[in-house]
């Protein structure tokens, strides 16, 4: 009788600090936020600003830091915090979204499985917005589609989404682009819209509504929007139609749809962070709670407005959500993305 009781007390005492071991305790630890790019770079920026927040609404009130991992368009930085970084809620990673498309495509220096990381939310959106020039006579997608000759339309190269957005209405709603590669970047593609060299460009909107020549242009009426990437139009392009709209008016077929979506993903979660995969869920949960707090931190708000980083932030879940529904291509979905990469 006497045993029974002992044996039920120290099952009764050990409760507690079991449930205190299953608790995420960050005291007197630092977690490391790694950046695919080098210092000064947006992606650096937005983690900078994350850092100096986060760690008050983690449980211990960890120091938070940033590592720059540059190199081979983000896929060191992806590789590592994958492979190498421990699934102990010390290290995430803020990584280009795009990095999905290698792994849809095959390439051999891909590392990780995307749908496996554990993602703990995302900063902020940005669709693609193709502008034209507004003195072209291209004032809708229908006349671009109806066009004996099809637009001109810059881009640096054949895997950036200023070639792949014109390419996909193309295969979507029978939009036709001549599309114009090599140039440098994005500023030497204004610059020939501007001389009237070429009409047309796909970018973010990040860029578009952040910087120089496009105020002026807009201001003065230069250029017109004639469709964005995001599943719902975004405040700043109103009376413009989504690429999902136009889809639904011209009834694409549902591959045409999936390629849409495997395409245009990386623009609803713009500015991820995740962590190591095989992470445990109340860890995950903990982290995820953490980023949604900093999110709508009033300080965060008025430190991310005052260095012009825009907030428009995706919780954890709807981030994995989406990463599944981005990453579950047909056979026939990734040849045509494929090859309208170049591959």
């Amino acid at each position: 009788m006497l045993s029974s009781l002992i044996c039920a007390t120290l099952v009764v005492l050990a409760m507690p600090s079991l449930g205190r071991a299953q608790t995420p305790n960050f005291q007197g630890k630092t977690m490391t936020i790694i950046v695919g790019t080098g210092a000064g770079d947006l992606y650096d920026l937005y983690a900078r600003a994350i850092a100096l927040f986060m760690g008050k609404y983690l449980p211990g009130n960890p120091n938070v830091l940033v590592q720059n991992m540059p190199g081979a368009g983000h896929m060191i930085a992806a590789n590592y915090v994958y492979n190498v970084a421990k699934p102990d809620g010390l290290t995430l990673g803020a990584i280009n979204a795009g990095l999905y498309f290698e792994q849809l495509i095959g390439r051999a220096e891909v590392k990780f499985d995307w749908t496996k990381y554990s993602w703990i939310g995302n900063a902020t959106k940005s669709p693609q917005v193709l502008y034209m020039r507004a003195d072209s006579p291209f004032k809708t997608i229908e006349d671009v589609r109806s066009a004996k000759e099809p637009p001109k339309c810059g881009t640096t190269g054949l895997g950036n989404m200023g070639n792949l957005v014109p390419k996909l209405l193309e295969e979507t709603v029978s939009a036709k682009f001549n599309m114009v590669s090599g140039y440098q970047g994005g500023n030497e593609i204004d610059l020939a819209v501007e001389r009237g060299e070429i009409q047309c460009r796909s970018l973010s909107t990040e860029a578009y509504f952040s910087r120089e020549p496009f105020h002026t242009w807009r201001r003065n009426g230069f250029s017109r929007e004639l469709v964005q990437g995001g599943r719902v139009r975004i405040e700043k392009l109103a009376n413009v139609p989504t690429i999902y709209e136009l889809l639904d008016k011209f009834k694409t077929p549902e591959p045409g749809r999936r390629l849409a979506v495997a395409l245009l993903a990386s623009g609803e979660f713009h500015r991820p962070y995740m962590a190591p995969p095989k992470m445990r869920p109340e860890l995950v949960k903990t982290l995820r709670d953490a980023f949604n707090k900093t999110m709508k931190d009033p300080e965060f708000l008025a430190e991310t407005k005052k260095k012009r980083l825009d907030i428009d932030a995706t919780t954890g879940d709807d981030v994995e959500s989406l990463t599944k529904e981005a990453m579950s291509q047909s056979p026939e979905v990734i040849e045509r993305l494929k090859r309208m990469m170049g591959k």
